[in-house]
């Protein structure tokens, strides 16, 4: 006899490790009559090698193992290949600020060779803890060939992608508007930009127009907007919200429909502090329903004003430097005292300025949303800066036909939108980052600027010389790739391309994707793109979405509410099973509400399998050599067969369609309300008679369906079904091998018996019935009183007679008869066609009985009242958090249908 219970924290590493020794994790070896279905792989979203496990993490790999556990059952050979993230600024951030705590010199000091030493040595040291705790988790990786984005095999990769994309024209070098980090100096993609609402102002300024022009401005208007009264103006008003951002001004601009400026397009104005006279433009973006209608322009330091700047001819001025510090490189004009302020001191400055010269007319306090460095919290300047490009654009065009015509599909399917709107309007990528740490650009530049790109700097030396005659000094370009670039090429680069490898020929390309919403665009396009341009095919064939994972209240994580569930801390204190059917059986919603609770709910899971196990084995059932499950004669053996088929079918279909919920929901119904609930309880009077051949065949049977039964739910809960499947092979046949290797269960349609499922169905739904009719009349749990069938017809009679001992026991009546009528004092209710009536009378008290009911009542009635009014409210509907109005409507759907169960209570006791 096995242990009480499963415990996890022993178990767990000790069958991890069981895993990786026995080489499973790894594809099997190649069959000749493998074919391109015979291979399954997917390659794991390379968590940050700066990383700790979290609940993403925790839901994304848990439905990736249930994928390449499930193929790998079913026979397939099973690459899932993982590996870790160099992860550019979060990496060298954790490294500067170890050496800032150790009080050694910063990275500028000490250079960037021995700086990068450092980082490699931090790596060795401490990255890629996330790695170890994916296994606590149980991911079945193939760790032998696990891959970092920073390996020489994809540095190779790398940088032959780039010199070729750079030769044909795909890769460029331009002076275009970024994200830029004054904190970290350095260009950031939009992932990394994190929106953030703050109080601030528009502050209103009124430019004066030049050359002695005026004109007459609307300041009164009738009833149906028409302008009843002028004033003339030899000024026009703008609004901006970052006032340091004037000194680069480069034009004002108006709607071409607005009748208030169209005499001014053409004009100019006199820019306040630095003089410079600059044009009104006309042009759509300038909203006539916004403030006074003209808006600043600022090509060098605003995405939009960027693109009015291109439109209207106007130079781009750039009046910060990489620090976020005024500079006047570009803007000779600008008056020396302003010249070295930080961007937020100049911004006073110029506030106070124009209110003590007149020009500033208002300042209108608001709430607006401000982009921050995720990694820096510093306020983002959207700066105008050389870099490097690709154009998306060209390379968008076989990935959007992909998905259009089917090559590859999204699960869910409405995520393809996403996919598509972003490709549709992509922009050139900027793929150059100012920092020391990633994969450094392949190109050198020679002594009078020209630029040679390369893959070595023998290369690139072999073309300066045909350019120069001799021998000259280059400088390799110091800015690095954006991390995305050298993921983009994640699933052929970790296979060995440019090689022509084993892996590549067998794998790519790969079978799925599962990754999350908000990197669709981030990886999953890009991808998408690279994939089809260096391999000729898409990258995977299917993209599975997984959702985000919020608290129970449907609210977002964060440490600063308090609500994060750590799942180290859960794996630690109730296993990873738990966490991981959790996960599986929540992961059918867009936003996943989650709670310690359902977790610690779903150890119960376990542990009602681990007794039941248990439960089997104290009744001597034993696996038996050479049983056959087509052979069993009982009707339970016949039905729970029949059940443990279509169990297999709707867990097959559901992993197979990537609906891991209705998986981990059909699993859970089989074992808990099947086998458990009802299987095993009719059981025992098997095992407890004298009929030898029925106790035999019962216990066999009980046996096969425990095996089937683990193989089922391995993919889900690995770690319990291993350890069970390793327990109950110590009786019986010798086990050919781990869980993880046994071969999944095909069972064949005959074994669904129609006979045996209309007879134990029968039996199911009776005792069903007389079970919530105790419940729901308060009957006594020790009282049992008598059961009657109203005229039961011939089959009827026969199935009581056959079952009457169960219907006893399970019912918990005195006993089971037939009537030509309802006994007075009886409550009737209909099962399997049949009317049957439960006698009540003096068991339980009627009055009492009543009053409850009617108090119960009543309490619905006020709960449903006081909901009503709420979600009645057109204010509260709209302004609460959409958690909260879902919540409250859940709340009364569970007082309407409480209620309506207790009237019917109430109804069968006016009946007696």
């Amino acid at each position: 006899m096995f242990e009480k219970t499963f415990e996890p924290q022993a178990a767990e590493p000790r069958l991890y490790a069981q895993w990786e020794e026995s080489g499973l994790f790894a594809p099997r070896a190649a069959a000749a009559t493998d074919g391109a279905a015979d291979a399954y792989s997917i390659v794991i979203p390379p968590p940050n090698v700066t990383g700790s496990l979290h609940v993403g993490h925790a839901l994304n790999n848990t439905l990736q193992d249930i994928l390449a556990r499930y193929h790998r059952m079913k026979g397939k050979a099973v690459l899932w290949l993982p590996g870790t993230d160099h992860a550019g600024i979060a990496t060298q951030m954790v490294v500067e600020r170890q050496l800032a705590a150790a009080g050694n010199v910063g990275r500028r000091d000490m250079g960037r060779d021995a700086f990068i030493d450092k980082v490699w040595e931090w790596k060795a040291e401490s990255g890629g803890a996330i790695v170890q705790q994916l296994r606590r988790l149980g991911a079945s990786c193939d760790w032998s060939r696990e891959r970092f984005t920073l390996d020489e095999g994809l540095n190779a990769a790398v940088r032959k992608v780039f010199v070729q994309l750079h030769n044909e024209g795909l890769i460029y070098r331009d002076k275009r508007l970024v994200n830029w980090d004054p904190h970290f100096q350095t260009a950031i993609s939009d992932l990394e930009v994190e929106q953030r609402e703050v109080d601030g102002a528009y502050w209103h300024f009124a430019y004066p127009l030049a050359d002695g022009v005026t004109y007459e401005h609307p300041v009164a208007f009738d009833e149906n907007g028409k302008a009843t009264e002028w004033e003339t103006r030899d000024f026009i008003v703008v609004a901006t919200t970052r006032p340091e951002t004037m000194l680069g001004d480069t034009g004002v601009a108006v709607h071409p429909e607005d009748e208030r400026y169209q005499g001014l397009v053409g004009k100019f104005v006199t820019l306040p502090i630095v003089g410079r006279r600059i044009p009104i433009v006309a042009d759509d973006y300038a909203d006539p329903t916004k403030g006074s209608g003209a808006v600043k322009i600022t090509p060098a330091h605003d995405f939009n004003d960027f693109g009015v700047g291109k439109r209207a001819g106007l130079p781009s001025l750039n009046i910060l430097d990489a620090f976020g510090r005024i500079t006047d490189v570009d803007t000779p004009d600008l008056p020396s005292d302003y010249v070295g302020l930080d961007r937020f001191a100049a911004r006073k400055a110029i506030v106070a300025r124009a209110e003590e010269e007149g020009w500033l007319r208002e300042i209108e306090k608001t709430k607006h949303v401000v982009p921050h460095g995720d990694r820096s919290g510093v306020v983002i300047e959207p700066w105008l800066t050389d870099q490097w490009y690709v154009d998306a654009k060209v390379l968008a065009q076989p990935a959007l036909k992909a998905v259009e015509q089917g090559d590859t599909v999204f699960e869910p399917k409405s995520y393809e939108k996403i996919y598509f709107e972003w490709l549709r309007n992509i922009e050139p990528w900027c793929i150059s980052r100012q920092l020391w740490w990633g994969h450094r650009i392949p190109a050198w530049y020679g002594p009078s600027g020209e630029i040679y790109v390369a893959e070595t700097e023998e290369d690139a030396r072999e073309l300066a010389m045909a350019d120069y005659n001799s021998e000259v000094a280059l400088t390799q370009d110091e800015d690095v790739l954006d991390t995305w670039f050298s993921s983009a090429l994640w699933p052929f680069s970790t296979m060995g391309w440019p090689e022509k490898t084993e892996d590549l020929e067998r794998f790519y390309p790969t079978s799925d994707l599962v990754t999350a919403a908000d990197i669709i665009f981030f990886w999953v396009a890009r991808m998408m793109m690279m994939g089809q341009h260096f391999m000729g095919e898409v990258p995977f064939k299917r993209v599975i979405i997984n959702g985000l994972v919020r608290d129970e209240k449907g609210q977002k994580m964060s440490k600063s509410k308090g609500n994060v569930i750590d799942p180290l801390g859960i794996i630690d204190e109730l296993g990873a099973d738990p966490l991981r059917f959790t996960m599986a059986i929540l992961s059918g919603t867009r936003d996943i509400k989650l709670s310690k609770q359902r977790i610690e709910g779903y150890r119960n899971f376990g542990t009602k399998l681990w007794n039941a196990a248990r439960f089997s084995q104290m009744n001597e059932a034993r696996r038996v050599e050479g049983f056959d499950p087509a052979t069993v004669e009982q009707t339970i053996n016949r039905w729970i067969r029949g059940e443990l088929t279509k169990a297999e079918r709707a867990v097959s279909e559901a992993i197979e369609g990537g609906r891991f919920d209705d998986a981990a929901g059909a699993l859970y119904r089989f074992v808990w309300n099947v086998f458990c609930d009802w299987y095993l309880e009719l059981a025992k009077p098997v095992f407890n008679g004298a009929d030898e051949a029925a106790k035999a065949e019962t216990r066999a049977m009980t046996a096969w369906t425990l095996d089937q039964t683990l193989k089922l739910l391995h993919p889900v809960m690995p770690f319990i079904t291993e350890e069970l499947w390793a327990e109950l092979g110590k009786e019986g046949p010798a086990r050919e091998g781990l869980l993880i290797g046994a071969e999944w269960p095909v069972l064949p349609d005959n074994f669904i018996d129609a006979s045996a499922e209309a007879e134990i169905g029968w039996l199911v739904d009776l005792v069903g019935e007389i079970r919530g009719l105790r419940a729901e009349m308060n009957v006594p749990p020790a009282a049992k009183p008598p059961l009657a069938f109203v005229a039961p017809d011939a089959v009827t009679a026969e199935r009581i007679a056959r079952h009457r001992d169960l219907i006893l026991t399970l019912g918990r009546v005195s006993e089971v008869g037939s009537a030509d009528a309802a006994p007075t004092g009886a409550v009737t209710f209909v099962s399997g066609g049949s009317t049957v009536a439960l006698s009540l009378a003096g068991i339980i008290d009627l009055t009492a009985e009543r009053a409850r009911l009617e108090k119960e009542i009543a309490v619905f009635d006020s709960d449903i009242g006081h909901v009503n009014k709420k979600l009645g409210n057109p204010n509260f509907v709209s302004r609460a958090a959409p958690e909260v109005v879902d919540e409250q409507r859940a709340k009364l759907a569970e007082a309407e249908a409480g209620k309506v169960k207790l009237q019917a209570a109430l109804t069968r006791l006016a009946s007696l």
